[in-house]
């Protein structure tokens, strides 16, 4: 693009207004509460002089395990985003099929990640921001990228004083870019325009806010003149600010009315005339009108080159802010409220360090003269040393200074400091993990608890962010997602099981399935704990509901909430083992136990139904003997108390006999299947049985056939009356 020097310093004019009318404060104020957070937390004057005076600095850095506990409560609670129908053209369907897209465009960004670092960024510098954006580096369709932004380089409209992007008129975003980023971005001309120059024509000037940049690096940024490195490294040296602006303007943009509902919907800017009479023809419910709207503007420049000048494709800011506490345009973090007590921790415990040093080398009153083994020089430096031996001309010539006395309370002070830090930050010993011995552990999770809702608000900016950056995405997909695209979900990482849809599928009746541009949804925001944690919270509570309440729950249903390693192929396992004969043989020995407990039960049922009936026929004798020795109102009183414990324990008995009815059908099935069963055996044990003795008696008679073929001798012939050989004797019947 040629160079705009009108339009680039334009965007430059607003560039140096947001600079300077706020967000310098703003940085360094982050940079202040960052160098904390790392514990470098004295000024570089204040240590010079306390070297210079021989004087203790100690750092002791409360601030980064406080925020640290703060990190970890939002790491073991995570958000869960799903979407449902909002208005008559959107179905549950397409709901669960954008919500499924959300879950796979947040495994392709690490979301999780991303928005743990954007959650840090904000509780220590009171900002942080999301960029999400359409990628072509992976697919020529595009995918939504989500990534974290600096919040240094985020120059937010010094106008706005509310929360939510839309409401903001411009947003600037700049960073440090090499020539042949440039290049890859925006084209060969601007990177080699850009190429040539040197630090003197740069118009702007080299820098514009403050010099010192985070990265790896040391912290200045000094620039690396071509004549110093081959033309390939300079290539790759980030020495370029490039700013880009996103700002409203106004626009007649055309619009689809829906006739029906008076919906309205931008035309997509790459329609033509042709498509949009097609669209209209398909939908003759929908007409077409021009409205005066704010549009996004998306302007880019390194200098004074304009490198992108156009109309934005998307309908908000590509930025997504999270503010731990937001006052009209006011933002403060957790960090920043922290630094007068860490700086108080670390001199009050510098002073307690000091002043023990002092009592042990105070110092010493010599007369001019009377060291007789060492020099004035030498008992400087050695007076302090255990087992010091000095030599006087006179005993009376020396005398060791004594030190001032401890300050009363001084270290009430550095606890006092300690105690500051914990009650702004609203972290107390109980979150992390510091309880007393003598604390009971349900008091300690309330304590806990209620230490968690100093920090609701601090979790509920974080979901309103997420609101906003689902509904970006959303719109992203129902603007961009058109096209029928194969997704893969991950639906249980524990089984490592993943599920394939497809959106925007047409049919051969023309009906498209899952299609994701139709519709309005809402945006439903919802936390949920990390798995680790979630886990270890459901194994406790399954345990106990099976131990102490007595709750049947599935083995597999307490494996899965464990931390075992490989609970998922026990769990396999264990399925596949209860499919096995034995197993099914095991549990049908467990019902007859069972149901024969049963039958134990109902037969103590029968028993008391009898004892009650013994017990109502004395409870009426009892009335009866009442009736003549007490008056009538004595006797109606214990007739009603008589009849009521009557009907109460028929009541009773009346349950307990319907239950054991029913466990006596069940035991009587089970019994009736059993007889069925062992009869069935019998039957064929018996069939086997006869079939065993025919074929032993054919045996038998072949035997004795031969056996009289080759037997000489006429005696030794078998008789039809005798027993064939091997067959038992007839024993004669007793009594004949």
């Amino acid at each position: 693009m040629p160079v705009n020097t009108a339009l680039a310093t334009q965007v430059w004019n607003r560039y140096t207004y947001l600079r300077d009318n706020g967000h310098l404060d703003y940085v360094k104020k982050a940079a202040k509460c960052e160098d904390f957070f790392a514990g470098l937390q004295w000024d570089q004057n204040d240590l010079a002089l306390l070297k210079a005076q021989r004087r203790p600095a100690l750092t002791i850095n409360k601030i980064i395990s406080t925020i640290s506990n703060v990190m970890g409560e939002q790491i073991f609670n995570r958000t869960d985003i799903a979407f449902k129908p909002r208005n008559e053209g959107a179905t549950s369907e397409v709901a669960d099929a954008l919500t499924k897209v959300f879950m796979q465009i947040a495994d392709n960004n690490q979301l999780g990640w991303a928005r743990s670092d954007v959650f840090t960024d904000g509780i220590v510098t009171s900002r942080g921001f999301f960029d999400v954006r359409l990628d072509f580096t992976d697919s020529l369709r595009g995918e939504v990228r989500i990534e974290q932004l600096n919040p240094k380089n985020v120059l937010i409209d010094a106008d706005a004083d509310e929360y939510d992007p839309d409401k903001w008129n411009d947003v600037l975003i700049t960073k440090w870019m090499s020539p042949d980023q440039i290049e890859l971005l925006y084209g060969k001309a601007d990177a080699d325009l850009l190429r040539s120059r040197t630090d003197s024509y740069y118009p702007y000037g080299y820098d514009s806010i403050d010099i010192n940049r985070d990265r790896f690096g040391s912290a200045r940024a000094i620039g690396w003149p071509l004549n110093t490195v081959t033309q390939q490294e300079y290539n790759n040296v980030r020495n370029i600010r490039v700013i880009e602006r996103q700002w409203k303007k106004l626009d007649k943009v055309l619009h689809f009315v829906d006739l029906e509902t008076g919906d309205t919907r931008v035309v997509p800017t790459d329609w033509d005339d042709e498509r949009i009479s097609q669209h209209l023809q398909a939908n003759p419910q929908l007409a077409t009108t021009k409205k005066l709207i704010q549009r996004i503007r998306w302007t880019v420049i390194a200098d004074n080159v304009v490198l992108h000048d156009d109309w934005s494709p998307y309908k908000h800011f590509t930025v997504v802010p999270y503010f731990p506490y937001f006052r009209r345009g006011r933002t403060v973090g957790l960090v920043e409220n922290l630094l007068g007590p860490q700086e108080l921790l670390n001199k009050v415990s510098s002073q307690e360090l000091h002043v023990v040093n002092t009592s042990a080398n105070s110092g010493w009153k010599v007369k001019r003269n009377a060291l007789t083994n060492m020099s004035t020089a030498e008992l400087e430096t050695r007076g302090a040393q255990s087992g010091l031996v000095v030599e006087l001309d006179d005993i009376n010539n020396i005398e060791k200074i004594q030190p001032n006395q401890t300050p009363t309370g001084l270290d009430r002070v550095s606890y006092k400091a300690e105690e500051h830090i914990k009650s702004i930050s609203g972290v107390s010993d109980y979150m992390q993990g510091f309880a007393r011995e003598d604390v009971a552990a349900k008091s300690v999770q309330t304590n806990k608890q209620s230490g968690q809702a100093n920090l609701a608000k601090v979790m509920d900016n974080m979901n309103r962010s997420d609101f906003i950056l689902a509904r970006t995405v959303l719109d992203l997909v129902q603007e961009y997602y058109t096209e029928q695209r194969l997704l893969y979900i991950t639906t249980d990482r524990l089984m490592n099981t993943t599920e394939q849809m497809t959106v925007n599928q047409p049919t051969p009746e023309g009906r498209i399935v899952n299609d994701l541009t139709l519709g309005e949804y809402a945006i439903v925001v919802t936390n949920q704990p990390e798995r680790d944690t979630f886990e270890d919270t459901q194994f406790d509570q399954a345990v106990r509901l099976r131990t102490e309440a007595g709750v049947q729950i599935p083995d597999k249903y307490i494996l899965q909430s464990s931390r075992l390693k490989e609970k998922a192929q026990i769990i396999a396992e264990m399925e596949q083992a209860g499919q096995t004969p034995e197993a099914k043989q095991q549990a049908e020995l467990q019902m007859r136990a069972l149901a024969a407990d049963v039958a134990t039960k109902e037969a103590e049922a029968t028993q008391k139904g009898s004892d009650a009936q013994l017990k109502q026929a004395k409870a009426q004798k009892e009335i009866a003997s009442i009736g003549q020795d007490s008056g009538q109102n004595e006797i109606a009183l214990e007739q009603q108390k008589l009849e009521a414990e009557m009907a109460m324990e028929q009541q009773k008995l009346d349950q307990e006999f319907q239950l054991k009815q029913e466990q006596m059908n069940r035991e009587f099935e089970l019994k009736r299947e059993q007889l069925q069963m062992e009869m069935a055996l019998k039957r064929e044990q018996a069939t086997a049985e006869a079939a065993i003795k025919a074929t032993v008696a054919k045996e038998q008679a072949k035997a004795a056939r031969v056996a009289a073929v080759h037997n000489a001798q006429p005696p030794g012939e078998a008789s039809p009356t005798s027993p064939a050989p091997g067959a038992p004797a007839k024993t004669p019947k007793q009594g004949a």
